[in-house]
């Protein structure tokens, strides 16, 4: 596993609480929020999500040391009624029961999953119209960009790159 940094994590979150971008509303992305954090890891994702005002998350990892990482950290955080852990490849996934409004993908880097995740995840349903979706890269890994999405931002950190994207 390779967490998101801390300083990372907290750039993101701030940037989503307060970002407005062009035909949103000017609120918080978070609040009310229905979440997939896919290659969860840990679940430091969704989790800081349903701590700042998320509804629900999904959390998917096809990984069992992480999902197993994730259902203990959900599980010493009290948020059981708001989570979902689901042993899946983000490459293939389930069904959704409900769409999300708001997604993470943090894949390793290095091995261009972050497209076909996308594409797969696109064709499965689990993403609402306008939903929008953070995925981390590595700063020198390109993200091809699916054509049912427009990047609305691109922030660097390091040795990351997080893209900010929104379902058209």
């Amino acid at each position: 596993m390779r967490p998101t940094a801390d300083r990372t994590r907290e750039a993101v979150f701030n940037i989503l609480a307060h970002k407005s971008w062009e035909g949103g509303d000017g609120g918080s992305a978070l609040a009310g929020a229905w979440v997939l954090d896919a290659f969860c890891g840990s679940g430091a994702l969704g989790l800081e999500a349903l701590s700042r005002g998320a509804a629900g998350c999904v959390f998917i990892d096809k990984a069992t040391t992480a999902l197993d990482c994730a259902r203990r950290n959900v599980t010493m955080l009290g948020e059981t009624t708001r989570a979902t852990l689901i042993r899946a490849s983000a490459l293939s996934p389930p069904a959704p029961t409900r769409p999300a409004t708001l997604a993470f993908l943090d894949p390793p880097y290095s091995q261009n999953l972050p497209a076909p995740a996308l594409v797969a995840l696109a064709e499965r349903g689990w993403f609402a119209p306008g939903a929008l979706i953070v995925v981390e890269t590595g700063a020198e890994d390109a993200l091809p960009i699916p054509p049912f999405c427009e990047q609305l931002d691109e922030r660097r950190y390091r040795f990351t790159a997080v893209h900010f994207l929104k379902v058209s």
